[in-house]
């Protein structure tokens, strides 16, 4: 049988659920009974004639199935996070060799080019160091 704080739980679920089966319920007769499982019943077996063993094992169904969903999102939502997990560790694993390559790359040429390196970080230093300079220069708009 559902207990209190189950019925709480679920308790818009279990509205709902009542709905579909049974017909229109008012949410005044809900109000009524919110969170009492035998005033719940009571409720449905004066509307409906049900018997009471029939709407407490619909009750019991409706909160295992509840449970149910639960778990199925956390489990998905589990496998979208490992996979998301897998795609994040490969992209940094591409970024890495790529960052190792063009380090060797770049070591390679100047191993190959000794001169014209140090007169390419010459020039480079020169344009960057007067970029900062116009930048930090007093009296700049």
């Amino acid at each position: 049988m559902v207990t209190r704080s189950e019925l709480k739980g679920k308790w818009n679920q279990i509205k709902g659920s009542i709905r579909e089966k049974w017909g229109e319920f008012t949410d005044n007769e809900f109000s009524k009974v919110e969170g009492n499982t035998d005033q719940l019943v009571g409720l449905i077996q004066e509307k409906t004639g049900a018997a009471r063993r029939e709407i407490e094992e619909f009750l019991d169904e409706i909160i295992s199935n509840g449970e149910t969903i639960v778990q199925n999102v956390t489990e998905t939502a589990r496998k979208y996070a490992n996979q998301a997990s897998e795609v994040v560790r490969d992209q940094y694993d591409r970024v890495g060799r790529n960052l190792e390559s063009g380090y060797e790359d770049a070591r390679d040429m100047v191993r190959a080019r000794p001169a014209e390196s140090v007169g390419v970080a010459f020039a480079a230093g020169l344009v960057a160091g007067t970029i900062v300079s116009l930048l930090l220069r007093p009296g700049r708009t």
